[in-house]
């Protein structure tokens, strides 16, 4: 009963316990712009700027409406897949592999201050690992998708500046 109890106090110690949003992000292979934008105004910005770039928004998922439909407040979060068929194709006739990180994915986080924060990982830096098996190639579409990036990022937060 005991153990019941304890097990039922970390749980809600847990629960009750505050999300940070402004984490450490790791150094290599990210790109991380703070904006004084405000989380839905970033989100809508990058959406404008992804469909400005010639790319799609293929997926999108974030904890935190489905958070707050079960009582549990998050700060804003969602993760937005990008892509365009040409470069599946030409990934795929370079490594079957290397799709799995397909879509490609920009990371919007609503920031303690209300504004928000946009990073990604950089295309180069998910395809390093299979540019060995895969050829020179590889690294030059991933280097084509550091610069499409790049200019997404660009467009989505220069209000901001």
């Amino acid at each position: 009963m005991a153990r019941m109890i304890l097990a039922t106090w970390l749980l809600v110690l847990m629960v009750a316990a505050p999300v940070s949003a402004e984490p450490h992000w790791p150094d290599q292979g990210w790109q991380v712009t703070p904006t004084s934008l405000a989380y839905d105004d970033l989100l809508e910005a990058l959406r404008e700027a992804v469909e400005a770039e010639g790319m799609f928004v293929v997926t999108e998922a974030g904890p935190t409406e489905a958070a707050a439909n079960r009582g549990i407040t998050l700060p804003g979060n969602r993760v937005v897949g990008v892509f365009r068929n040409d470069y599946a194709v030409r990934i795929l006739r370079l490594s079957v592999p290397a799709m799995i990180e397909a879509p490609m994915r920009f990371y919007v986080t609503e920031n303690d201050d209300g504004s928000a924060t946009l990073s990604w990982k950089t295309p180069t830096h998910l395809l390093e690992p299979y540019v060995d098996a895969a050829g020179e190639e590889l690294e030059t579409v991933g280097r084509e998708l550091d610069t499409l990036f790049a200019a997404i990022a660009q467009r989505a937060t220069e209000e901001s500046k």
